[in-house]
């Protein structure tokens, strides 16, 4: 399994953008997914997840203007920023836990590469 992410780049405070992330190779179940970002010298920290029945979790500095959603047909998660501030400029990572690639196997978790988000002031 792998993740591929896309939709990152260079905005104006204020502006948006929405973050893709799809999954290629043979997937039975996903738990959870989720978008992580690291900012320069920073830790990667928590942005939003999503479980697969729907239930969303957001990070406090993004509440209100970022909104993630998935699509199970597609093994896909979005992230659609917007009012975007310099503070959230970073690497976007997105993460499958709980990944189950057949029935019976055990569960993984999965990371994409990392889309770069800069917006600048």
């Amino acid at each position: 399994v792998q993740l591929q992410a896309s939709g990152g780049g260079l905005v104006q405070t204020g502006g948006s953008l929405r973050l893709s992330c799809a999954a290629s190779g043979t997937i039975f179940s996903i738990r959870s997914m989720g978008w992580y970002r690291q900012a320069p010298e920073k830790q990667r920290e928590l942005v939003a997840t999503i479980s697969s029945g729907g239930t969303t979790n957001y990070a406090d500095s993004v509440k209100g203007r970022f909104t993630i959603s998935r699509d199970n047909a597609k093994n896909t998660v979005y992230l659609q920023m917007n009012s975007l501030k310099p503070e959230d400029t970073g690497v976007y990572y997105c993460a499958f836990e709980g990944l189950k690639r057949t029935m019976f196997r055990t569960a993984s978790d999965y990371w994409g590469q990392g889309t770069l988000v800069t917006v600048s002031s």
